[in-house]
C-alpha cells in the first residue's frame, strides 16, 4: 500500500494487480494480412508490461472469419493459426510480470475491410455517419450493413466463444468483450442505430440482450479464473458527440444485465472519464456504473486520463482501475514514470499515427 491511490494493490479475479493502472486497447494494424500477431507485436506489447502497467488490454481483435473484421492488418483469434501467433505476444508479456487480456471486437457497420469477402452487419439495416478513415485503410463512404436475423445472431454469438476459447489456448488471462464505439454489440444497446422489434430492440432491457447473452456465454464456456470484462461507452467511432437519449435508464440495466451475464469488470469510456456525459444527469458514465454494477464487478474508467491528477480522481471518485490510451502511448513507462516523480511526454502524432495506424520504428523496443 501507499499513499497515492493510483499504486493500491487491487485484485481483479485471483489476479493481484500491483497498481490500478492499465493499458487500454486501441486500434492499430500491425498485423500480417492473413491477421496473425507478429514480432514486432510481442516487443510493443512487452514494452507497456515493462514500463509498470499491472495489465494490459490489446487492439480490438476479430473473433470470426465472416463478417467480424474491422480493417486491413486486423489481428484475429478466428482460426488456430492466428490464435498460435499470438502466443509469442502473451509469453513476452508475461514474462514481464503482467497478465494481458485480449479485446474480442466485432467491427459491425463500421467494418472498414474485410479479406474474408463478407459484406457488413448491424442490428438493422444502418449506414455510419462520415466517412471512412484512410488512417485505419478505409476511404469514401460506409457502405449499408445488412440486418442481422435470428441464424445470423447465433453465428456472431458462437464466434465470440469460439475466439474466446482460443485465447484461452493461446495463454491470454481473459478478454474484454467490445461493446463500444460503435461497433456491434454496441449498436445493440444504442437506440439510434437498434431500430429492432423483436426481444432485442425497443426497451433497453432489449437493447441490453444480446451483449449481455455473449458476455454469459464467454463466462460459461471459459475458466473460472479467465477474466471476462466488457467495454461501454455512449459515444461511437463515427460519431463522437452521440450520447444514449434515455441515459441513465439505459445505462442502469446495461450494467445490471453485464453484472448477473458474469463479467467480472465493466470498461467505461468517454472523452473524460471525469466530466459528467449521461443526458439528463450529472453523473459520469463511471459512477452510474459504479451504481449499477454488483459488488464484485469491477469498474474500469478511461478517457483524458493521461494527467496523474485526473487519474487519481477518477479513482477517488469510486472506480477500481483506470486504463490509459494516449498517455501510454507517449510514455510506455507511465506507471513508473509518475510512481518516481519523473516529468511524462507529450504524445507526438507524427511518431505513432503517421501515415497510418500501423506500429512505427519508434514505438518498437530493440531486443537489447
Amino acid at each position: 500500500m501507499t499513499d497515492d491511490l493510483l499504486f493500491d494493490e487491487f485484485e481483479l479475479n485471483n489476479h493481484i494487480l500491483d497498481n490500478r493502472i492499465g493499458l487500454a486497447p486501441m486500434t492499430r494494424t500491425s498485423a500480417t494480412d492473413d491477421g496473425h500477431a507478429t514480432d514486432r507485436m510481442a516487443r510493443y506489447y512487452a514494452s507497456f508490461a515493462r514500463g509498470g502497467f499491472s495489465f494490459l488490454i490489446t487492439e480490438g481483435v476479430h473473433p470470426d472469419a465472416t463478417h467480424s473484421q474491422g480493417y486491413p492488418n486486423q489481428p484475429g483469434l478466428a482460426t488456430d493459426e492466428q490464435a498460435a501467433a499470438w502466443e509469442r505476444v502473451v509469453d513476452a508479456v508475461h514474462e514481464e510480470g503482467s497478465p494481458i487480456f485480449a479485446q474480442l471486437m466485432h467491427a459491425g457497420a463500421q467494418a472498414q475491410g474485410n479479406r474474408y469477402g463478407y459484406d457488413s452487419i448491424a442490428p438493422s439495416v444502418y449506414r455510419p455517419p462520415g466517412e471512412m478513415s484512410e488512417l485505419y485503410g478505409g476511404s469514401g463512404e460506409f457502405p449499408e450493413a445488412d440486418t442481422l436475423d435470428t441464424d445470423g445472431l447465433a453465428e456472431v454469438k458462437e464466434g465470440f466463444v469460439a475466439s474466446a476459447k482460443r485465447a484461452v489456448d493461446a495463454g491470454f488471462d481473459g478478454i474484454e468483450v467490445h461493446a463500444a464505439n460503435g461497433y456491434l454489440l454496441h449498436e445493440f444497446v444504442d437506440p439510434l442505430v437498434n431500430d429492432r422489434d423483436d426481444e432485442y430492440g425497443g426497451s433497453p432491457a432489449n437493447r441490453a440482450r444480446f451483449p449481455a447473452e455473449v458476455t454469459a456465454a464467454i463466462d460459461e464456456a471459459t475458466p473460472d479464473a479467465f477474466v471476462v470484462g466488457v467495454r461501454t461507452s455512449q459515444a461511437a467511432v463515427t460519431d463522437e458527440e452521440r450520447v444514449w437519449p434515455d441515459g441513465e435508464e439505459t445505462a442502469a440495466v446495461l450494467f445490471e444485465a453485464l453484472s448477473e451475464a458474469g463479467a467480472d469488470y465493466v470498461h467505461v469510456t468517454g472523452g473524460d472519464a471525469t466530466a459528467p456525459e449521461v443526458p439528463d444527469t450529472d453523473r459520469t458514465l463511471a459512477e452510474l456504473a459504479i451504481e449499477y454494477v454488483d459488488d464484485d464487478v469491477a469498474v474500469i474508467a478511461n478517457g483524458s486520463l493521461g494527467d496523474p491528477e485526473n487519474a487519481r480522481e477518477a479513482l477517488a471518485d469510486g472506480s477500481d482501475l483506470i486504463t490509459l490510451g494516449t498517455g501510454a502511448l507517449a510514455n510506455h513507462d507511465w506507471p513508473n514514470r509518475v510512481r518516481a516523480g519523473e516529468p511524462l511526454d507529450d504524445l507526438d502524432p507524427s511518431i505513432v499515427f503517421q501515415p497510418d495506424a500501423s506500429l512505427s520504428d519508434a514505438e518498437i523496443p530493440s531486443d537489447d
